[in-house]
């Protein structure tokens, strides 16, 4: 590996993990949906700096060509952040529509409530009493 290729590698992976970081910071990214992006990121600066350790890796599961591994890491790292993605939206769903039924709710209890309260004033459910000529203010 070149000297290039070298530093390529971990600025990259620098630049990945102060991404990260600077996406927490700001508030856009929650720890709990950084934590496999920076994981990889990790891996991916351990290897960057180690690349030696991809080749032992690879030799140590039986995979013949290196990059394959980091391949399939790859992959498996995105189907984990996808899997976690899910399960979020899953329960983010399941709460917007539990709150929908409450805002359902209460906005029909305020119609029933706002029609109890025209009625015992003696006007119409539009809030206007039937007190003779209309006035406007």
């Amino acid at each position: 590996m070149n000297g290039v290729t070298y530093a390529f590698g971990i600025v990259a992976a620098l630049l990945v993990l102060v991404a990260i970081i600077e996406l927490m910071r700001k508030g856009t990214l929650r720890e709990r949906h950084a934590v496999w992006w920076f994981f990889g990121g990790l891996l991916a600066l351990v290897v960057a700096v180690f690349p030696q350790v991809l080749t032992a890796s690879a030799a140590l599961l039986g995979v013949a060509v290196p990059v394959n591994l980091s391949f399939f890491v790859a992959i498996g790292l995105l189907f984990l952040v996808s899997l976690q993605s899910g399960a979020e939206l899953t329960r983010i769903e399941s709460r917007m529509r539990d709150l929908s039924e409450q805002v359902a709710f209460a906005e029909q209890r305020v119609r029933v409530l706002e029609s109890e309260i025209a009625r015992q004033r003696g006007s119409d459910p539009d809030g206007q009493t039937n007190m003779g000529p209309e006035r406007h203010e």
